[in-house]
C-alpha cells in the first residue's frame, strides 16, 4: 500500500484535527497503533509539526469524513506525492548523504554480476560517476581491498523493477547486436522472475564436448552398424592363455 509523505508528521495532523480512529490513522500512515497512540498522549513526536494532507493533495474532506462516520472505513491515499516525477526522471539519481558511503559496494556487485550493464546504467541506478564505474571495473579504486559487493536493492540505492528493466534493456541490446551468449549468460541478462519461468537447456559439459561420436575403439564414428558390433564384441571375447589350453 502507497503511504503518505511525511508519514508521521501526517499522523499528527490527523491527531489533532480529526476524530478517526489510532487504527485509521496508523494504517494510512504505516505506522503502529500504539504508535499513534503516544502521538496523542504527547509521547511520540514530540516537536513535529502536522501535516496538512488535504492541502497537499494526499487526502479529501470526504475521505476523511467518511472515515469519523465509519471507524471500518481506510482510508485512501489520493494523491502519491511521493512518487511524482519517478518516471521523469534524468540522469544520475540524488543519493542521500548517508548512503553514498555504500555505493562502492552496489557498483562492484553490478560490475561483477551484470558485467553487460552500460556505465550510463550504472550511474543512474546508484547514481555514481563513470569514472568510479571505471576504477570499480579496472580494480583501480583507491579503497578495493576493502570493499564487498553488495546488492544495490538491499541497500536502498534502487528498486528490483529498476535493476531488471536495466538487465532486460541490456539483454534486449545483445540479441539486436547479434552477440553470442552462454547459457550463464544469458541467465544473467534477464530478471528474476523470467529466469524462474525459462526451461532449463539441455547441454553438455565443456570437458565432455566431441564423446556423442566417440565409438568403443577410438576413432571417430564408426562407418556401419556391423564395425560397431565388432568392436564392442572384441571386448568381451579375449583370447585364452597357454596355461588354460594345458589345463584343458
Amino acid at each position: 500500500m502507497a503511504l503518505p509523505i511525511m508519514a508521521k508528521a501526517t499522523a499528527v495532523w490527523l491527531v489533532d484535527n480529526t476524530t478517526l480512529s489510532f487504527k485509521q490513522i496508523a494504517d494510512f500512515c504505516g505506522l503502529h497503533e500504539l504508535e499513534v497512540n503516544g502521538i496523542a498522549d504527547g509521547e511520540v513526536a514530540v516537536g513535529i509539526k502536522g501535516f496538512d494532507p488535504i492541502a497537499n493533495n494526499q487526502l479529501t474532506a470526504e475521505e476523511i469524513k467518511k472515515g469519523e462516520e465509519s471507524p471500518r472505513h481506510k482510508l485512501k491515499l489520493k494523491f502519491y506525492a511521493a512518487a511524482q516525477g519517478e518516471q521523469k526522471r534524468r540522469g544520475p539519481r540524488y543519493t542521500p548523504l548517508s548512503k553514498r558511503q555504500d555505493r562502492p559496494a552496489s557498483i562492484l556487485w553490478l560490475v561483477k554480476f551484470h558485467p553487460e550493464l552500460a556505465d550510463s546504467q550504472i550511474s543512474k541506478l546508484v547514481g555514481t560517476t563513470k569514472p568510479t564505474i571505471q576504477a570499480l571495473r579496472e580494480r583501480t579504486h583507491w579503497n578495493i581491498a576493502n570493499i564487498q559487493p553488495i546488492d544495490p536493492v538491499a541497500l536502498g540505492l534502487c528498486k528490483q523493477g529498476e535493476l531488471d528493466a536495466a538487465v532486460a534493456k541490456a539483454a534486449a541490446k545483445a540479441a539486436k547486436d547479434g552477440d553470442v551468449m552462454s547459457n550463464e549468460e544469458r541467465l544473467k541478462l534477464v530478471s528474476t522472475e523470467q529466469s524462474l519461468h525459462m526451461e532449463p537447456e539441455p547441454a553438455l559439459p565443456s570437458s565432455m564436448g566431441g564423446l556423442e561420436n566417440f565409438s568403443l575403439s577410438g576413432s571417430s564414428e564408426p562407418k556401419n552398424k556391423k564395425e560397431a558390433m565388432a568392436d564392442a564384441e572384441s571386448l568381451f571375447n579375449l583370447p585364452n592363455s597357454d596355461a588354460d589350453d594345458e589345463d584343458k
